[in-house]
């Protein structure tokens, strides 16, 4: 029988941003309220991918508690600054959401229930976990069980949903996988759970999710224009894992952009 855990723990929730001028600060806010109401302490970091814009600006100036800003001149990609922010967290719970608000951050305390029921390694917020509540184009809808198939097909992952932008992973599982990360852009979420489950980390769960398209930016990662991205970063992936068997052993520490400023 699966019992609860009852341990106290450290969140620390990391919030890729890019051009999100306009409601950055609005979103962080509301973000830090929901986490304000969970059981344990946490930090956030928002990592502002690339000073296209002013949402470093923004940020330095909201001051908002609880909030570390990292940033950087240059755009790496959503991967690269998930990872960032993952090398400066501090919590021995680790999560990560997108900042533009298409998921609702009130799944994230589901995230860390399901992550104590379940004793488990990874929790991955799901679109099609049964309890899930999701709003979004048909188009989209294809395009997402297109891609899952593609991933069942060449990873066998038991998982039904690995890009919704909502994951929970424990501290010391990720000291293990991070080194072994290299993806930059969009498929960074993927390769999380190929180097885990390669490493033995078989207890990953999914937890329901409330997404409404409509309400996330112009600019998001499932747009047309960044699909053969994807397939292609997926493909690499595949490469690495059963191939090159890149994965067996970590590698070098992650590239630290030079220009990074950190506002605590």
């Amino acid at each position: 029988m699966i019992t609860p855990k009852k341990n106290h723990h450290f969140l620390s929730l990391v919030i890729p941003a890019y051009r999100q001028e306009k409601i950055i600060v609005k979103n962080i806010t509301q973000i830090k309220k929901v986490l304000d109401k969970i059981r344990y302490d946490y930090e956030i970091i928002v990592v502002v991918d690339g000073e296209i814009d002013h949402t470093f600006e923004k940020l330095k100036k909201a001051h908002i508690p609880k909030v570390k800003v990292l940033s950087y001149k240059d755009n790496q990609g959503k991967s690269f600054a998930v990872r960032l922010g993952m090398h400066y967290a501090k919590g021995d719970y680790v999560t990560f959401i997108d900042s533009g608000m298409e998921i609702d951050p009130n799944g994230i305390s589901m995230l860390v229930e399901h992550m104590e029921w379940y004793d488990a390694d990874i929790i991955v917020g799901s679109k099609r976990h049964l309890a899930s509540r999701v709003e979004y184009p048909l188009t989209r809808k294809i395009l997402s069980y297109g891609y899952y198939y593609i991933v069942k097909l060449l990873f066998g992952l038991r998982i039904t949903d690995t890009q919704a932008g909502l994951k929970l992973v424990r501290k010391d599982v990720l000291e293990r996988v991070l080194p072994r990360m290299i993806e930059k852009k969009f498929a960074g979420d993927l390769e999380l759970l190929v180097v885990a489950e390669k490493l033995g980390y078989t207890r990953i769960y999914e937890a329901p999710v409330k997404l409404n398209y409509r309400l996330g930016p112009f600019s998001s990662a499932a747009t047309f224009v960044s699909i053969w991205y994807i397939l292609m970063d997926t493909l690499a992936i595949y490469y690495r894992r059963y191939i090159a068997h890149y994965y067996r052993r970590p590698h070098k520490k992650l590239t630290v952009p030079k220009d990074l400023k950190i506002i605590k």
